[in-house]
């Protein structure tokens, strides 16, 4: 089972065939990650595309726990170097405590444990 993140939610909503053959497999999102990627689109004035992704995979959306967001915010700033977002700290402390392979391009995360690293 996988995690997708922004980055992998962005190529799916471009139409990218390594990324869209997610929709075929199981997976989770994370809420927050579900939110920045709305507000990513909001921003870009793609609103209709927003929400049409949102309703799309609102039922593979989870709730993250307290916990999960504190180990992801320690390890965001035991992580300063790599400079990672905390959308993305979120999805893969939430993958890695449920056991699941966090999707992603960032070539922040490409060399981690429990990632399956995807270019473009």
């Amino acid at each position: 089972m996988f995690c997708l993140d922004t980055y992998a939610l962005a190529e799916i909503g471009n139409g990218n065939p390594k990324f869209a053959e997610f929709l075929n497999k199981e997976f989770i999102i994370t809420d927050l990650t579900m939110a920045e990627y709305y507000s990513i689109l909001y921003r870009e004035g793609k609103e209709d595309k927003a929400i049409y992704w949102h309703s799309r995979l609102a039922s593979f959306c989870k709730p993250v726990s307290r916990e999960i967001l504190i180990k992801a915010l320690k390890y965001r700033i035991d992580n300063k170097k790599d400079d990672l977002s905390i959308f993305d700290c979120i999805g893969y402390i939430y993958a890695l405590e449920n056991n699941l392979k966090f999707v992603t391009g960032d070539k922040e995360f490409k060399n981690k444990e429990g990632v399956l690293f995807i270019s473009k």
